[in-house]
């Protein structure tokens, strides 16, 4: 392996690095103790973000949510924003020479309020909260996303629900996230690659376990009312690029009806940016392809972040192989 896509595998045995609580150190030696109220509870918040061809987009709207995630939970993480700003960058700035250049990277913040007071003796009586930033590169995560971009997603309504605000606030990135296990997991048995949407109780589309849901009909882009959904970033990205396109849109409560007799489906979270439906409830949405709105919008996607992340899974598909191969060797050194 030459030239840039070569896998720098000293560097990254060496060099693979995650911040713990103010310090940052290899990522065998990454570790939270098993008295953590994130671990106990699912008490804490969490972001993922990705870079564009080496740039953080939308780290500004990614921090914002997390710092009114721990408000809402009432969790004073220690650091002010832009201290976790510069503890995110200084992370992602380590760890980037041990990947190829051309290599995009998550960037994952998990915050908890730390150890249970109970086990407090356990930390000298002073327990702190617990913040992590980790990377990890993308090649992964957007090589095997391929053949959805290629065939469109396929969606269907599982028997999990969405939580509804008067229990949980869904605009809180927690980290309790049973729900969207088990609507991944009902989505399984629903069939082979089967994308589930839950509905709000009131019968309403809410959203997928970790993304979020639009509808295309005439020319108008529908998509949940903010109820009972998180309101994703990429989510308000796309309210973004359609004002600046021209295509109107609006909020509102959308069932199985409306699904079905859409013209466009497509769905959006940050790491594979924007997707289309091919499917819903097993039957075809429009005519089975990518739409005229969605790809407007696509294009204006990649235009705003100065890659085309589809080419990106696919090259990425085409090493996935290779790196996968230099990270195992890595991992038993």
């Amino acid at each position: 392996m030459t030239g840039t896509h070569q896998y720098l595998t000293d560097e990254r045995n060496e060099n693979v690095l995650i911040y713990v609580d103010g310090e940052i150190v290899l990522r065998p030696e990454a570790k939270v103790s098993v008295f953590d109220s994130g671990f106990l509870l699912g008490d804490g918040v969490w972001e993922g973000i990705r870079l564009h061809n080496g740039h953080l987009a939308f780290l500004d709207a990614h921090l914002d949510r997390l710092y009114g995630s721990l408000d809402l939970l009432e969790i004073d993480c220690g650091l002010t924003l832009d201290e976790m700003e510069a503890r995110t960058l200084q992370t992602l700035e380590r760890n980037q020479p041990t990947e190829a250049e051309d290599v995009d990277w998550q960037i994952m913040h998990n915050v908890s309020r730390g150890p249970l007071p109970l086990y407090g003796t356990v930390f000298g009586g002073q327990p702190e909260p617990t913040v992590t930033i980790n990377c990890w590169p993308l090649i992964t995560h957007m090589a095997g996303f391929v053949a959805n971009y290629q065939n469109g997603l396929r969606l269907a309504i599982c028997a999990q629900q969405a939580i509804p605000a008067h229990l949980l606030d869904p605009k809180a990135k927690t980290r309790s996230r049973m729900h969207y296990q088990m609507a991944v997991l009902q989505g399984a048995r629903l069939g082979e690659g089967i994308w589930p949407v839950m509905l709000d109780p009131d019968g309403f589309l809410a959203e997928g376990p970790g993304w979020n849901v639009f509808l295309v009909k005439d020319g108008v882009i529908s998509t949940p009312e903010p109820r009972n959904c998180l309101l994703g970033v990429s989510r308000g990205n796309v309210l973004e690029l359609a004002g600046q396109l021209g295509i109107p849109v609006r909020e509102a409560n959308l069932g199985r009806y409306e699904a079905l007799r859409a013209d466009e489906i497509f769905c959006t979270s940050t790491t594979y940016c924007i997707c289309h439906a091919v499917s819903f409830e097993g039957q075809a949405v429009g005519k089975g392809t990518a739409g005229p709105v969605f790809q407007q919008l696509q294009a204006a996607w990649k235009e705003q972040v100065g890659v085309d992340f589809v080419a990106q899974a696919e090259a990425y598909a085409a090493r996935l192989t290779d790196w996968r191969e230099t990270e195992l060797a890595v991992e038993v050194s």
